[in-house]
């Protein structure tokens, strides 16, 4: 039997077993398929308080893991959660076919990116294909250059938004003529003197794979089939998150999209099932933020365990 099972190994895990750890409640770590999470994709992290130089996303990762072991974590590398049972006492988690049972569990999945399903933007992610103007927009391969934003958006217009403070010009690509975007956020960025919008096209191709860098892209207008090249040196892809939250339905009560929702603090509709991260946070999505609610998670679930012996 655990005391505290958590699900999931990005910021929102590590910073909740770093609680948990120190308060000598030996948790488990559930690493999932991808160690770490999203922010080993990202190259270098420029916003993290206490790194000023920046530090490598899986760096920074590899640390957090390394203090979450130091106090007593332990970890079980790669396996996925891949049923659960909430119903009742002690909680009930299947990785494949191992049954582990514990007194309270932290879902600290994480969600992924909405891709654009291209081979060339798998190839080419790290390499000037990426998710989060806040985190990278800011690098030196991406000053003074122009950048491509793909979706419609809120996060579209935003990220967009964002990158006129570095770029030499914006293009936001849309698949239609009008933006999904609030209007305040929509008549910003159509406004801007250093955003360009190109309606009704979609990226058809990322260029260049045998540079190993991004130079371009290929734009397919969705009404004339009329394709042309548009020079770039970033592609960041805003059309969406996807919560990694697939195994939990049913179980613990969350919104249309899959979001987790808590009521309290990190506490989920089940007594005893806190969360954290972005599976909860479709707002901010920062690593930071993530850390901050893997703490409270810690937290809350500590003082739920000395009150629920």
């Amino acid at each position: 039997m655990k005391n505290i099972v958590i699900i999931g190994s990005g910021c929102a895990g590590w910073t909740a077993a770093i609680y948990a750890a120190r308060a000598n409640l030996k948790p488990l770590v559930m690493t999932g398929g991808q160690p770490g999470g999203l922010l080993t994709t990202t190259s270098t992290v420029e916003n993290y308080p206490g790194f000023p130089d920046g530090i490598d996303g899986t760096a920074l990762m590899m640390r957090m893991q390394q203090q979450a072991e130091r106090f007593g974590a332990q970890i079980e590398y790669g396996t996925t959660i891949t049923k659960v049972d909430f119903q009742s006492r002690p909680f009930k988690l299947w990785a494949d076919e191992e049954l582990i049972e514990t007194r309270a569990v932290i879902i600290a999945v994480g969600a992924s990116h909405r891709h654009l399903g291209l081979a060339s933007e798998e190839q080419l992610e790290r390499k000037g294909v990426t998710y989060c103007a806040t985190c990278d927009g800011a690098l030196p391969v991406f000053r003074n250059q122009p950048l491509v934003v793909v979706g419609g958006g809120d996060s579209a217009c935003e990220e967009a938004h964002y990158l006129t403070h570095f770029a030499s010009k914006v293009y936001l690509v849309h698949r239609r003529n009008e933006l999904r975007a609030s209007k305040i956020m929509a008549d910003r960025v159509i406004h801007h003197d250093k955003i360009e919008m190109v309606w009704d096209t979609v990226i058809q191709d990322i260029l260049d794979v045998p540079q190993d860098k991004v130079t371009g892209v290929l734009l397919r207008n969705v009404k004339t089939n009329a394709v042309r090249e548009l020079p770039c040196a970033g592609v960041f892809v805003a059309i969406g998150h996807v919560p990694s939250t697939k195994v939990f339905a049913g179980q613990i009560e969350m919104d249309d999209d899959g979001y987790v929702i808590c009521r309290q603090g990190a506490q989920t509709s089940v007594s005893g099932v806190f969360a954290a991260g972005d599976c909860v946070d479709h707002v901010y999505r920062q690593a930071i933020t993530a850390a901050g609610s893997g703490c409270a998670a810690g937290i809350d679930a500590e003082r739920w365990l000395a009150a629920n012996p």
